[in-house]
Order: C-alpha cells, then structure tokens, then sequence
C-alpha cells in the first residue's frame, strides 16, 4: 500500500472520530445525569466556579473500558 493510502486511511479514521465526538457534544446535554452526580465537585466563590466531575469521570471511564474490552475481544 503506498504512503497516500494509508495517510487516507488514517484521515477517515481521525474524521469520524471528530464527527463522534461531535454528536456527543449535542446530545450530552439532553442526558440529565452527565455532570450532576453525587460525588462531582462543585465550590462556587462570589465570582469563581470550580467544576470537577470526579463521579461522572469515574463512570464514564468504567463503560468506555467495558465497552473497548467488549470489541478488543
């Protein structure tokens, strides 16, 4: 396979991603429980807000290495 095709190849692949990525950007908002779980951390100053989704990450983190294994396998 020639250097082009497999440059291609890698494009395709790095675009859908991007498109992927870009659906979950839309429909996360729609999802009431992203970012709200207990265990998120949330401390709000007069003018400052620090946001840390430790429970979201934790979760999220655990299906995306069920679903990987899922289709390694």
């Amino acid at each position: 396979m020639s250097p082009f095709g497999s440059l291609g190849r890698v494009l395709i692949i790095f675009g859908g991603c991007l498109v992927l990525a870009g659906l979950l950007m839309l429909v996360a908002p729609r999802i009431p429980w992203i970012g709200r779980l207990p265990g998120d951390i949330i401390v709000r100053k007069k003018n400052f807000t620090f946001y840390f989704p430790l429970a979201t990450s934790i979760v999220l983190s655990v299906l995306l290495t069920v679903l990987f294994n899922l289709f390694r396998r």
